[in-house]
């Protein structure tokens, strides 16, 4: 999959948004917290997921390496990973700092 369709799978989730930090890394963001983050020097997307056990779970079974710089419950899903697999991480990411969000800030997503 390419950074263009994991562009793609992120702008479809309702209140996400392109930040444009001052580095390399391209991040997602929703309620102004992260749910998905690649660059040049990562092979990758940064995906959150519900613990540090699920993430290392992911990471024995192969289906996900650990994300450098990130907190452990981040793990790092290859481009070359299957799509259903990479949109499934994504998807689930966001769902998790949705969740984390206040009701409010929910209550407004999708609303442009």
């Amino acid at each position: 999959m390419s950074r263009d369709a994991v562009n793609t799978i992120c702008a479809a989730l309702p209140g996400a948004r392109a930040s444009d930090p001052t580095t390399e890394l391209d991040s997602w963001k929703v309620g102004g917290k992260m749910f998905a983050c690649f660059g040049d020097r990562i092979d990758g997307v940064c995906t959150k997921t519900d613990s540090v056990e699920t993430a290392q779970m992911l990471i024995d079974a192969g289906a996900a390496t650990k994300a450098p710089y990130f907190h452990k419950s981040w793990v790092l899903v290859s481009l070359d990973a299957p799509a259903d697999e990479l949109r499934h991480r994504i998807q689930t990411s966001y769902d998790i700092i949705v969740k984390s969000l206040p009701k409010k800030t929910q209550a407004t997503l999708g609303q442009s």
